[in-house]
């Protein structure tokens, strides 16, 4: 499998996650959801490493850089995507996510002096205009959905998706070097995991406010924050590192940021509410432009 579909299955899983945590997210506040779905996370993670072997790829050399990635594209990027996603809903928060894929072809080029191919710069601008005219047009007739209504000020949630795009995308910067060696990407992973979920536990032990959870922790949601976590991090943040060991940081940001073309449909089943045509014809736009890239 090419890392385009290992892109696009990531992108997929992340659409998936997004809806999972809406009722977790909300129950336990978005530090708390944050921490408990990076503990489950990491353990699930660091089994896999210890079973497959991938431990003994890890250089000491690598160590750092990960663990840097993952404080600023985990610790950080997630748990500023959950707190815009309580406050935007779901379809909206990752429309701001999607920006993660601009963040990432800027950075790409002038670090890495990443290029793509007239017909690929095509295939790029309309996947993005895709996943604009979805969001923003696809709105239009959805006063009555809870998943759609912005809690407080609109501002505010685009500060915080905006930044967790950012920071998703310097997550990936640093972690591409090391992306490019022998390492192990579940091992790899595990690293990124573990190190952002011990900043969330030192975070709680200070005693914050925000670290505390807003309702106690239940079986029905644990199991939900579980799962959540399995999909989306487990295999869906792995998926994205083994892409990164074969593409580029821009082409395969892209490539995932089409998540909110994929929520549409996940969205008409969940709440029972059709998106319009403007989300429609975004969605054909950028399956064309999807198309082309994995071509």
């Amino acid at each position: 499998m090419g890392y385009e579909w290992l892109a696009l299955a990531a992108a997929f899983l992340w659409a998936v996650a997004s809806i999972l945590s809406v009722v977790p997210a909300q129950h336990l506040g978005t530090f708390a959801y944050s921490r408990w779905r990076m503990g489950c996370t990491s353990l699930i993670l660091g089994s896999m490493a210890l079973l497959t072997g991938g431990w003994a790829s890890v250089e000491v050399s690598a160590i750092s850089a990960m663990m840097l990635s993952g404080v600023i594209g985990i610790f950080i990027g997630d748990t500023a995507l959950f707190a815009c996603l309580n406050r935007m809903g779901p379809r909206q928060a990752g429309l701001l996510f999607s920006c993660h894929a601009v963040f990432s072809a800027v950075l790409g080029y002038f670090l890495f002096s990443e290029t793509m191919t007239s017909f690929e710069l095509l295939g790029a601008l309309l996947v993005f205009s895709g996943v604009l005219t979805a969001i923003f047009f696809g709105r239009r007739g959805q006063t009555n959905n809870q998943l759609e209504s912005v809690k407080g000020k609109v501002w505010v949630g685009i500060g915080l998706g905006l930044l967790a795009a950012l920071c998703q995308a310097l997550g990936g910067i640093i972690a591409k070097p090391v992306m490019q060696t022998s390492i192990d990407p579940v091992a790899a992973s595990a690293m990124r995991m573990m190190t952002a979920f011990a900043a969330h536990c030192l975070y709680f032990l200070t005693g914050a406010k925000l670290a505390r959870a807003t309702k106690p922790m239940n079986l029905k949601i644990f199991s939900i924050t579980a799962v959540n976590g399995f999909l989306a991090m487990a295999v869906g943040m792995t998926l994205i590192l083994y892409a990164l060991q074969e593409g580029n940081v821009g082409m395969v940001a892209l490539l995932s940021s089409t998540t909110p073309i994929m929520l549409l449909p996940i969205l008409w089943v969940y709440s029972g509410k059709r998106p319009n045509r403007f989300a429609w014809i975004g969605a054909i736009v950028a399956v064309i432009g999807t198309g082309i890239l994995v071509q």
